[in-house]
């Protein structure tokens, strides 16, 4: 799982989400530091309003929590939804072991001979960064 500081990252720049079952977030609030919740239909559902998306609570006896506004909440994308995110400019993963440590280098390429690599402890985090650098690159693309 990608860490809240790089989630917020990928929110301020841009990535969009529509809540889907599976998907977890965080709910940037000192009383719910450390706690991760997964979107279910049975727990925790996206209701769709004309006013925005709430992230509706069912049951939940032991939290003082009904629901919370998408906008209030930080998702924390999965290494797969940052994989598909990638789409074509996905060119690999591999591992690589330098000096006894582990670390994980996603490449992608935007342009014919133009890979970028993206290095972290982490696939996710990998993953991750290479997301950050393409949803930059768009945002900054479609503000031209």
């Amino acid at each position: 799982m990608i860490s809240r500081d790089l989630a917020a990252e990928l929110a301020r720049a841009g990535l969009q989400w529509r809540p889907a079952a599976g998907d977890r977030f965080v709910i940037p609030q000192p009383e719910l530091t450390g706690e991760v919740f997964t979107l279910s239909e049975m727990t925790i559902e996206a209701h769709e309003f004309p006013t925005g998306t709430v992230l509706g609570f069912n049951g939940t006896t032991e939290w003082a929590l009904d629901s919370v506004a998408q906008e209030d909440a930080l998702w924390l994308p999965r290494e797969d939804q940052l994989r598909e995110l990638l789409g074509g400019t996905f060119v690999r993963l591999e591992s690589v072991e330098r000096d006894g440590e582990r670390t994980w280098v996603v490449t992608t390429a935007r342009a014919p001979g133009a890979e970028e690599h993206f290095t972290a402890a982490t696939a996710a985090d990998a993953y991750a960064h290479a997301a950050l650098a393409l949803v930059r690159a768009a945002v900054g693309a479609s503000g031209d």
